[in-house]
């Protein structure tokens, strides 16, 4: 058997970590965690720690759905293996599931994580206008500033929050941003609802600036996750649909984060009403049981791709483990478990109670905002509230660490906007109870306190 000290070592000798400084390691090694239940997972000596961001936005049936791995073993024993040029039931039926729930006739095309599904639309939006009659010559994305679409080159130049981008540049050409709608920040004094307007207004002037026959499509998340959980104002989401289909741009939800329950509806749009043209899913489509994302398409999309054989006009895209039998059977199976367990009515519920519960924070002096859907909220701390002045990065650091010597995990959106790692983030898995919303709010209290004084 393997001694935890041995692990720890080899850990530090062999492994490279996402978005950490290994000069520390040594002196600081991370935690090895062994197992997971409900909304808890548990280090090598028996601690559990209350998971309040669902490992990256992601697990959110929870932790030790044994018949999820039951699914994937009888999917592997039967069938390992098969590449997207060939067709298998449970990723016909998943396909099926997805334009079911999203209410329309289109396509979905399987890729394995949330950067490759993204690069995927970006592919057919750029696709689509090189074979439409008429709109040759669209190639540009419009994104919004603090808003995250992935990793992947094409994906990082569509993500813009600057600090993700240092040292890795230049990027893709073709990628342009704008303003977000992000009241608490907003300096035009305006109501919410106007103040939405007008952000969404400059999607329309940036258009024209960059010459409406070049724009290829706009890319968003409903809500914007990791930049900062802002929820835009109700009228905003609709008058983005109302430019996009007035220029012939087509408009892309980026629906990884916020999509499968996550904000109290199954998918993130569906608060206001909105319907993109493209949309991509990722996390939550598995709760991350399985590696496997998604890109779907209106009807609409995919007939500009038909054409006789011979031409260049299909999708000329590949992934070795897109459909892969085994990740479409488990996220077949975890959606049934949302479905049949109502854990979008449950984060509506258990999320606004734990909102309230959170917003009495706001009586601190470093607690700016408190904001937020579903089991998707953040927590903006500032040194004073009249300049909203960011609090220093370090106390927030202190505060998340606080959390965590407390059992409690939460997240920041650190490596993001320079100057802006203020935003306390929690996303818990779906089935958190009333009990384990009240020790999650408990703990950021204790620690907030402790750095207000």
């Amino acid at each position: 058997m393997i001694k935890n000290e041995d692990l720890v070592k080899s850990d530090v000798n062999s492994l490279w970590h996402p978005l950490v400084q290994h000069k520390q390691l040594e002196q600081n090694p991370l935690k090895q965690f062994e197992k997971g239940a409900g909304s808890h997972i548990v280090d090598e000596k028996g601690q559990a720690y209350l998971d309040g961001v669902s490992g990256l936005w992601c697990v959110n049936v929870g932790y030790g759905r044994t018949e999820l791995a039951e699914t994937a073993m009888k999917q592997m024993t039967e069938l390992a293996y098969l590449p997207a040029t060939m067709s298998h039931k449970e990723t016909v039926l998943l396909a099926e599931k997805l334009l079911d729930l999203l209410g329309y006739e289109g396509k979905v095309f399987f890729s394995n994580s949330g950067s490759e599904a993204n690069e995927v639309a970006f592919k057919i939006a750029r696709q689509y206008h090189a074979q439409k009659e008429g709109h040759q010559g669209r190639y540009k994305i419009i994104s919004r500033y603090r808003g995250y679409h992935g990793n992947t080159m094409g994906a990082l130049s569509a993500t813009a929050q600057a600090e993700r981008k240092i040292k890795y540049e230049p990027l893709v050409p073709g990628f342009s941003h704008i303003q977000p709608p992000y009241h608490y920040r907003c300096t035009c004094g305006k109501e919410v609802k106007e103040c939405g307007l007008d952000c969404a207004n400059i999607l329309e002037t940036t258009i024209l600036q960059e010459g409406k026959e070049s724009v290829a499509a706009v890319i968003m998340e409903p809500i914007i996750a990791g930049g900062g959980v802002i929820v835009p104002p109700d009228g905003y989401l609709q008058r983005v649909r109302e430019i996009c289909d007035q220029y012939g741009v087509l408009l892309i939800f980026d629906e990884v984060v916020n999509g499968f329950a996550r904000t109290g509806k199954m998918f993130g749009h569906q608060h206001w009403g909105v319907e993109p043209d493209i949309i991509t899913f990722a996390k939550g489509l598995s709760s991350g049981y399985m590696p496997i994302s998604a890109t779907a398409v209106k009807q609409h999309v995919f007939e500009a791709f038909l054409d006789d054989p011979g031409t260049y006009s299909h999708f000329r895209h590949i992934s070795t483990y897109g459909g892969h039998p085994v990740a479409t059977a488990v996220a077949r199976h975890n959606i049934r478990i949302i479905e049949e367990e109502q854990l979008a009515d449950r984060a509506a519920e258990i999320g606004a109670y734990l909102l309230e519960k959170l917003k009495q924070l706001l009586a601190y002096p470093i607690v700016g905002d408190v904001r937020g859907k579903g089991m998707l909220l953040g927590i903006e701390l500032v040194e004073d509230k009249s300049t909203k002045t960011p609090l220093n990065a370090q106390i927030c650091a202190q505060i998340v660490k606080q959390c965590l010597d407390e059992h409690v995990i939460i997240g920041r959106n650190a490596n993001t906007v320079p100057g802006f790692a203020n935003i306390l983030i929690l996303a818990p898995p779906l089935v958190l109870t009333y009990e384990e919303a009240d020790y999650l709010a408990e703990t950021l209290k204790k620690a907030i306190e402790a750095h207000s004084l």
